[in-house]
C-alpha cells in the first residue's frame, strides 16, 4: 500500500495483499531493459519515456528512478471521519529515494503525525508531533520498456510511537509488502497501474500496555492521462480489507475507496501529486450500515511532493 511514505503501522487501514504470481515471474527478472536517463521528473515532460511511480494517488507504478539519480519526497496523508465523535488525523513522511542500480532501490525515512480525536463520554485527544521511521526497498522484477509490463517487489519495515486509530502514544512495529504493476496502455499518454499488498503490525499502548495485533490486504487500481506535456488527470480506485492477529486471523472489516487523481511538473526537476479518495462502501463485522467507520476512515488524502537531483 500503496502509503506512500506514512509509518506502517499507521497504514493498515489501508492493508495490501501479496500477488501467488510472483514466483512466476522471477524467471523473467533478468530479461534485458533499456534504462532511464533522463531526470525523473523531467522525463514526465517530454515524450518518449515516462516514470510511472507518482502520476497516481495510493497507487504507485513500477518505476525506480535511476543510479545517480536520487530524490527527496515529503508526503502527507489525511485521515476524516470515523462513525462516532471527531477524527482527524494528518500522517506526514519525508524519504530519501536512493536508486543503487537500475532494479534495485533503498528509500529511509522519518515519519510524523498530528491528530485531533474526540469520542463521546472522552476527552478530545489532540498530539503531534516526530513518530518513527522506516526503509522502504524496492526490487523491479520486469520493466515495462523491455516486457509486457513493468513489475515492482516493495517490501517496507517500520516503526511508529502513535497508535493510528487512537493517536494514543504507543510503541508500533509493522510490514507492508506489495507488488506494483504498471503498463502503458497508450504509449506517453495513458498509463494504468495496479497494487496488491499485505501489512501486518503488533502495537503495545503505552498507558495501558495492552498489545494489539493486527493485518490487512489491499488490492488498488489507477488511471492516469496525460492532459499536456507535464499533467495527468486520473483515477482510482481501492478494496481494502482489515483482521485482528498478525496473519489474517479474524476478519475486522473492508472498505472500498474511489477518487480523483492529479499529478504535475513544478519544474524539471520538481513535481506533485493529489489525490482525495472517499469511502463508498463497506462493512464493520457485527456493524449496521453500509460503510465500515470503525476500522476505516471515510475520507483519505494525500499531497506528495519531490525534488530529483
Amino acid at each position: 500500500m500503496a502509503m506512500k511514505h506514512v509509518c506502517v503501522p499507521c497504514r493498515l487501514a489501508r492493508g495490501g495483499l501479496v500477488l501467488c504470481w510472483l514466483a512466476p515471474t522471477l524467471g523473467m527478472a533478468g530479461t534485458p531493459a533499456s534504462a532511464q536517463t533522463l531526470p525523473t521528473a523531467a522525463e514526465n515532460l517530454t515524450p518518449g519515456d515516462l516514470d510511472s511511480e507518482h502520476l497516481f494517488g495510493f497507487t504507485e507504478g513500477s518505476d525506480l528512478g535511476v543510479p545517480g539519480e536520487a530524490e527527496l519526497e515529503w508526503e502527507t496523508s489525511g485521515r476524516l471521519g470515523r462513525r462516532l465523535g471527531r477524527f482527524l488525523t494528518v500522517d506526514s513522511g519525508l524519504a530519501l529515494k536512493m536508486p543503487l542500480t537500475n532494479a534495485f532501490r533503498l528509500a529511509p525515512g522519518v515519519t510524523f503525525n498530528a491528530s485531533d480525536i474526540g469520542t463521546p463520554g472522552a476527552p478530545t485527544r489532540t498530539t503531534g508531533g516526530f513518530n518513527g521511521g522506516f526503509v522502504e526497498t524496492r526490487l523491479r522484477l520486469l520493466d515495462r520498456r523491455a516486457a509486457p509490463f513493468g513489475l515492482t517487489l516493495n517490501l517496507v519495515p517500520g516503526y511508529g510511537t502513535v497508535d493510528g486509530g487512537s493517536g494514543a502514544p504507543a510503541r508500533s512495529f509493522g510490514t507492508e509488502v506489495g507488488l506494483l504493476a504498471d503498463r502503458e496502455v497508450i504509449p506517453d499518454t495513458l498509463v494504468a497501474a495496479l497494487n496488491a499488498s499485505f501489512a501486518f503490525s503488533s502495537t503495545r499502548m503505552n498507558v495501558t500496555n495492552a498489545r494489539l495485533l493486527g493485518s490487512g490486504i489491499e488490492v488498488s487500481a489507477a488511471l492516469a492521462y496525460r492532459v499536456q506535456p507535464g499533467v495527468f488527470l486520473g483515477g482510482e480506485v481501492r478494496y481494502t480489507r482489515t483482521y485482528e492477529g498478525l496473519t489474517l486471523d479474524r476478519f475486522a472489516g473492508d472498505a472500498v475507496y474511489i477518487g480523483p487523481t492529479a499529478y504535475t511538473n513544478l519544474s524539471p526537476h520538481a513535481w506533485a501529486s493529489f489525490t482525495w479518495s472517499f469511502q463508498v462502501a463497506g462493512q464493520a463485522l457485527g456493524e449496521p450500515g453500509p460503510l465500515d467507520l470503525s476500522n476505516f476512515d471515510r475520507h483519505q488524502m494525500r499531497l506528495r511532493v519531490g525534488y530529483n537531483f
